[in-house]
This record gives structure tokens, C-alpha cells and sequence, in this order.
């Protein structure tokens, strides 16, 4: 274990009772799930990943969304805003939701969320022939927050 895992190890419940802002009874509850236990446990690895969502089809996109061009968000799922395109639309936000979250479950459950299945989505804009206007794919991987 790295001398960082020790020092959250000590400081872990303290610093998420004044990050949450919680009570002391309400950090009671948090302390008595334990699968918050095992969350906070992959923390510190978590925190050295970058999860990015690459815009990998576009066609008809009114926010004008184009191949190539990437979401980031950190290990925790918190859009970085300072990498990302200068507006992004709200419906491919909806699209990102499920993604994120179903990575950092693979990445809770130690499996490498790079293996999803399923690592496409798309805005819910059906596109033009259906009624729609335009439509986005996004794919997700899972980067090392040093290389992303």
C-alpha cells in the first residue's frame, strides 16, 4: 500500500464528513454502509483516472458537435469543463450519464471499465429521417488521468 493509500486510509472519514458536510448523525449512516467502505477504498486509484467520451458519429448536431472532439470528466464522474468543447449540449450530457456511471460500477467492482460491452450512446435526437434534427455517438474509455 503507497504512503497516499495510508494517509486517506487515516483521514478518509473526516474528510468526507466536511466535503459531504454532514452532521455526526448522518455521517453514523454513511459510516454504517459499508459499501461506502469499499468506495472510498478505490478512491485514491480512481482519482488517477480520466473518463472521456469521444464524439465518434455527427450528423445535423445543433450545438454542432463534431468526430473528434472529446468530454472529459474526472475519475469521479465531474465534467472538467476547462477541457471540454466551449458549450456542449445537455442531451448528450444524457447520453454520458449511464456511461459514467456504469464505469465507475465496472471500476468499484474491479473489473477494467474499457472491457464494457456497451461503451456507445447516442444523444436521444433521433436524427432527421425520424423526425428529429441531428444525432451524436459518444464512446467511452477509461484513461490514466496522466496520459489522457
Amino acid at each position: 500500500m503507497s504512503i497516499r493509500e495510508h494517509l486517506w486510509n487515516a483521514a478518509k472519514w473526516k474528510v468526507m464528513k466536511n466535503h459531504l458536510g454532514y452532521t455526526d448523525d448522518e455521517m453514523q449512516v454513511f459510516r454504517g454502509n459499508n459499501r461506502n467502505e469499499d468506495v472510498l477504498s478505490k478512491a485514491p486509484a480512481l482519482l488517477e483516472k480520466m473518463i472521456v467520451l469521444e464524439v465518434v458519429a455527427s450528423h445535423g448536431c445543433n450545438s454542432q458537435h463534431k468526430i473528434g472532439e472529446k468530454f472529459y470528466f474526472d475519475g469521479a464522474g465531474n465534467l472538467l469543463t476547462k477541457r471540454c468543447p466551449k458549450k456542449i449540449c445537455i442531451y448528450a450530457l444524457n447520453a454520458a450519464t449511464s456511461m459514467v456511471f456504469a464505469s465507475n460500477e465496472l471500476f468499484y467492482a474491479g473489473v477494467d471499465p474499457n472491457e464494457m460491452r456497451f461503451k456507445r450512446a447516442a444523444c436521444f435526437d433521433v436524427g432527421v429521417q425520424c423526425g428529429g434534427w441531428g444525432r451524436i455517438v459518444l464512446e467511452l474509455s477509461v484513461q490514466d488521468r496522466k496520459e489522457a
